[in-house]
């Protein structure tokens, strides 16, 4: 099987590569959360440095106790003998998908890797529509006619993927809309996967996350991580909850025997660190409302440029992404640049402009959709010192690292929907 690189990492090294060039760069292709780690992270992974046994398969216990609590308080309660930790929630996901096995339903647009990994794991998927401005849930009555025609067809549907809030449209789904969805998935016997990685990103203050967790309880498996709340991608850190029923205890001794074959056991000195995480203390909460407030800040102020562009962008409501439709505009971005497709105007945007985005056609949907993911988080600066800034201001759209990016952006879109025509008006 020929396995190409994922596209979020594809235009990050490309990205990388301008840079090397010397060529400049709008860097809003790669979702690394781009905060800098807080120190007391860095004192509790300093703390179990001298710790270099294996450990248990599924995680230490101490680790897995502080998951629960951590889903606890959220209203999930949890057994810390059904929480299993891996090195990523996104390897966590692919052990789940081989554990589960058949083919996997999935929102159409939804995160490159959940296909990716259903190939990897020799299955198929069937691709269903969200709602507008309802990322990440497949419409539970397209999920029901799309599953149920797959069974006529012979093919064995297992397994549902939810992404709340959502990448790539930076939307949350509605509570109706999951709790539809947990029914819908019951009625189907399906097994629901939860990610939901970026549940602490939500950018109003007090807004609830719903979990499919809350209405269909014996089928939902729940995964998170700490790479997008705390930005520490290049930890490694996953733990899933699995259901407190049949369900979850069979999962719970296919998952744990897919990861003995896989990682063993996760880094124990990440897992000393995650525990300290999980626990919620004080300072590492307001580091994650701070992180929480500047990509709302940043995320809204692009999603307001592209629609001064004539765009249309679902307003951002968690994370770091959007995921802007260009559609109105096909008509002058034909004439102008002899852009038809998704993939022509993404790559036009990153070899003309340096602008790295990723198109629709990488989350599911149409070559044909003039849809893109953009996201927002590497804007926050190039040093730690700048980042650090960032999160600290009372205005960082006025720190002029920040200020730069989006007068580039500005700039750029006015390019693309300008064309050459000179001069180029209100682009609105």
């Amino acid at each position: 099987m020929s396995v190409s690189v994922s596209a979020t990492l594809a235009v990050n090294e490309a990205l990388a590569e301008r840079r090397r060039q010397g060529l400049p760069v709008l860097p809003m292709g790669f979702g690394e959360a781009g905060l800098p780690v807080h120190p007391a992270m860095r004192d509790a992974l300093a703390a179990g440095g001298d710790r270099n046994s294996y450990g248990p398969v599924a995680g230490v216990a101490p680790l897995r106790t502080a998951a629960a609590g951590y889903w606890d308080r959220r209203g999930l309660p949890t057994d810390p003998g059904l929480v299993i930790a891996g090195p990523g929630s996104k390897p966590l996901l692919y052990s789940l998908l081989l554990s589960i096995g058949g083919d996997v339903a999935i929102a159409a647009p939804s995160w490159v890797s959940y296909a990716a990994q259903t190939h990897l794991a020799g299955h198929s998927t069937v691709f269903v529509p969200t709602a507008p401005a309802q990322g990440g849930a497949p419409q539970p009555d397209l999920l029901i006619d799309a599953v149920t025609r797959a069974r006529m067809e012979g093919r064995d549907v297992r397994s549902v993927i939810v992404t709340t809030p959502d990448n790539p449209t930076g939307t949350v789904p509605a509570q109706g809309t999951v709790r539809r969805l947990a029914e819908a998935a019951r009625a189907l016997d399906l097994v629901i996967i939860s990610d939901e990685i970026y549940r602490d990103l939500v950018h109003e203050p007090g807004a609830t996350v719903h979990s499919p967790a809350e209405f269909a309880p014996e089928r939902t498996v729940v995964t998170t991580g700490l790479s997008k709340n705390l930005a520490l991608g290049g930890w490694r850190l996953g733990v899933t909850r699995l259901p407190d029923s049949d369900i979850g205890r069979r999962l719970h001794t296919d998952l744990l025997g897919v990861a003995s074959e896989i990682w063993s056991t996760p880094a124990t000195p990440i897992q000393q660190a995650a525990t300290y995480a999980f626990t919620e203390p004080a300072e590492i909460a307001d580091h994650i409302a701070r992180s929480r407030r500047l990509h709302g800040l940043v995320a809204r102020a692009v999603a307001d440029r592209f629609v001064s562009t004539g765009a249309m962008v679902a307003a951002p409501q968690a994370g770091f992404y959007l995921y802007p439709d260009f559609e109105g505009l096909r008509e002058p971005l034909g004439a102008d640049h002899g852009v038809t497709t998704g993939p022509e105007l993404c790559a036009l945007l990153l070899d003309t402009y340096g602008m790295g985005t990723l198109p629709a056609a990488e989350f599911g949907e149409e070559t044909r959709a003039l849809r893109m993911r953009v996201a927002t988080s590497l804007l926050y600066g190039e040093t730690e010192a700048q980042r650090y800034a960032a999160l600290a201001a009372d205005e960082p759209l006025a720190l002029p690292w920040i200020r730069e990016h989006l007068d580039r952006l500005d700039e750029v879109l006015d390019r693309l929907v300008c064309g050459n025509r000179v001069p180029c008006g209100d682009a609105g």
